[in-house]
């Protein structure tokens, strides 16, 4: 069964998860954010962050966000995962290493931040007060998998960003 929190309540009636990217997505852009968490991740209680509960596999999600966001024509994802995966041991979490190969190979196309946990969701915390976020929680019951993407405007660089603001600082004439 899938459901839905917004801020705090519950809506068992929400559509699944899928359905639920593909009606988001094109409501997102620059600066908001898509979290593919584990079980035990925390419903924030903020407004502007929807949390769905997909009972799906992790890796079978990432699969289908990545797809999505890079499918879509105006985002591109950028990636962040906990530092602290790299230090769960085999023995204290069962299934640590195939999903960190998994998790390697999903991601070998694509810049990866690694941070400690706090740091990153010290950052969601931070754009949740203005930017709306998903999170998609799956069935993972391993801690440190989450996997935290901050989106940004595929069409559109740095590069590019930095002539413009350039430009304007040529061109621009303060009044006064």
């Amino acid at each position: 069964m899938t459901t839905a929190c917004h801020a705090d309540a519950v809506n068992p009636a929400t559509a699944g998860w899928r359905q639920a990217l593909q009606e988001h997505l094109p409501l997102l852009g620059h600066r908001n954010w898509i979290v593919v968490a584990d079980s035990a991740y925390p419903a924030h209680s903020r407004d502007g962050i929807e949390t769905i509960v997909s009972n799906a596999d992790q890796v079978e999600v990432l699969q289908e966000v990545f797809a999505a966001v890079v499918g879509s024509r105006h985002l591109k994802p950028m990636v962040y995962t906990d530092q602290e995966l790299a230090f769960v041991e085999e023995e204290d979490a069962p299934g640590i290493s195939i999903y960190r190969q998994q998790l390697s190979t999903m991601l070998k196309d694509y810049k990866t931040d690694v941070r400690p946990h706090d740091q990153i969701v010290s950052a969601l915390d931070h754009a949740g007060q203005t930017f709306r976020m998903l999170i998609i929680k799956t069935n993972m019951t391993i801690p440190y998998t989450s996997v935290f993407l901050e989106l940004d405007c595929s069409y559109w660089n740095p590069a590019a960003e930095c002539r413009l603001r350039a430009a304007m600082g040529r061109n621009y004439v303060r009044e006064g």
